[in-house]
């Protein structure tokens, strides 16, 4: 048991390797203000490929404290020699690992569905997500609850103020000080009169409903420019720019894809016409755009805080068959995206931004608190969850993203071109960018698992295979990985 574990600790990349500068040996330019914006996707691709290029097999002969917990959880649980757990287990926080070992849980090796580290992981996922804001609808005051701290009494002197007033305290309390101050304060402070700035309209209208209207309605900043990321068919970005020419907004609409025009081409017979259409509404389409690494894209070159709106719907990292999204060796994508998405806007997003990321609040890639703790350890501050029905944007042809759309159709009509989930449970989470001028910490990464954590995975499309043929597929799985983390669309 003991020569196993040393096995599993041996096979786990340290963290430190990352601590090198990872612009070292990239054959790449970045000017010095954006490039924590791409620091951490720039970390993760050379602990991918560090771990490619390692083939001594060394080991490290000294345990940690953590690692000597996690041999002991393991033990337990009779899984010593399960490569998947120790990855998942690796990735616990400190508190994470106290609390299991204080627990009576325990991953059920009999399970005929799942493995013991898709039980594992799960089961942290939903000790997060009890830590994390609500994943369905929640409105201002809701979040604003959540992130203050609030208790029921603050919570109701919220919900009864006028929409003027509780803009102001949204606007400028900060979690400190008695709230009842601010609370005054928007009371005294008269309704600014003639003015045609939006959020100044109805300051006597009940403020929960009036801010709303606004999320649902898509008031955004008409003079700054929306970007939208991930639009494979278009369809949500043609949405997006009627909507603004209509109201009469001079700002473009910025709308991008992940593949290049050939691939949507093949895809999508009426991509050509809808970019026309596009053009004509004031916008710009830019392809091949990986939104995790922007600051290296040469088409956002100039662009710096300029963007007041940003939307991201239903983001994905590319299916790999034969393992479920919520699998451990390829949920850290998902995670991923979302944090290095958030960190890459900061230099991009004008300072009272919004963005705007629809998912699934049951989805087990993107799940909902990945999007939301990403977005606030990066100063994006949640302001509220709409269900995504009820917004004004919600009917376009939603799309795969992949090669499956060349045969399965959008239908903005109906909106069943993604029937695989409930409507009902679709989300829109909202967030303001609130800058403090502090340095940030380097972006936290979810860490890949190493090709020996690959070798020893015993579930999926592993499942059977021996000799050449695993050490053969768990290479191609990692390569996948540096690929994608490169910024290449596979699939």
């Amino acid at each position: 048991m003991a020569e196993a574990a040393a096995n599993l600790v041996g096979g786990i990349e340290e963290e430190a390797a990352g601590d090198d500068d990872p612009f070292d040996g990239e054959d790449v330019e970045v000017e010095e203000h954006l490039k924590d914006a791409v620091e951490g996707s720039l970390r993760l691709k050379r602990l991918l490929s560090r771990d490619q290029e390692d083939a001594s097999g060394k080991r490290r002969k000294v345990i940690s404290p953590k690692e000597a917990k996690i041999t002991k959880l393991l033990a337990k649980w009779f899984l010593s020699q399960d490569g998947v757990s120790w990855h998942v287990l690796e990735q616990c926080t400190d508190e994470e690992i106290n609390a299991l070992m204080n627990s009576g849980y325990m991953p059920d090796r009999s399970n005929v569905w799942k493995s013991p580290g898709e039980l594992l992981a799960k089961h942290l996922s939903g000790m997060r997500e009890g830590k994390s804001p609500n994943g369905y609808g929640t409105d201002h005051v809701a979040a604003a609850k959540f992130r203050w701290k609030l208790n029921v009494v603050q919570e109701r002197q919220l919900r009864t103020l006028s929409h003027k007033d509780l803009r102001y305290v949204l606007d400028n309390y900060d979690g400190k000080g008695p709230l009842d101050e601010y609370i005054v304060q928007a009371t005294a402070t008269p309704a600014e009169e003639g003015t045609i700035i939006t959020e100044n309209a109805a300051p006597d209208a009940p403020g929960i409903a009036s801010l709303g209207r606004f999320s649902r309605l898509e008031l955004i900043d008409p003079l700054a420019d929306a970007a939208v990321f991930g639009d494979a068919n278009l369809t949500f970005s043609l949405r997006l720019a009627k909507h603004r020419c209509g109201l009469g907004h001079v700002g473009r609409v910025i709308a991008t894809t992940f593949e290049n025009l050939p691939t949507l081409r093949q895809r999508y017979k009426e991509i050509d016409e809808s970019i026309k259409i596009l053009i004509d509404h004031n916008s710009e389409v830019l392809h091949c755009v990986d939104c995790t690494r922007i600051a290296l894209d040469p088409q956002f070159k100039g662009m710096e805080s300029s963007l007041g709106a940003v939307y991201y719907n239903f983001p994905h990292s590319g299916a790999i068959q034969g393992f479920f999204d919520g699998h451990p060796l390829v949920n850290w994508r998902h995670e991923n995206l979302m944090r290095l998405f958030f960190r890459a806007l900061r230099s991009f997003v004008k300072p009272g931004g919004i963005v705007k990321v629809s998912s699934n609040a049951g989805a087990v890639g993107v799940r909902y608190y990945y999007i939301i703790n990403s977005a606030v350890e990066n100063e994006f501050e949640h302001t509220e969850t709409v269900p995504f029905l009820q917004w004004h944007l919600h009917r376009y042809g939603r799309s795969y993203g992949d090669k499956r759309d060349i045969y399965k159709r959008p239908d903005a009509k109906q909106n069943e071109s993604y029937n695989a989930q409930a409507a009902d449970r679709d989300m829109v989470y909202c967030f303001r960018y609130k800058p403090t001028g502090k340095t940030l910490e380097k972006q936290m990464v979810r860490l890949p698992p190493t090709l020996t954590t690959i070798m020893s995975c015993n579930d999926g499309p592993l499942a059977g295979l021996m000799g050449p043929a695993r050490q053969n597929f768990a290479e191609n799985l990692h390569k996948r990985f540096v690929t994608e983390i490169s910024g290449t669309h596979v699939g």
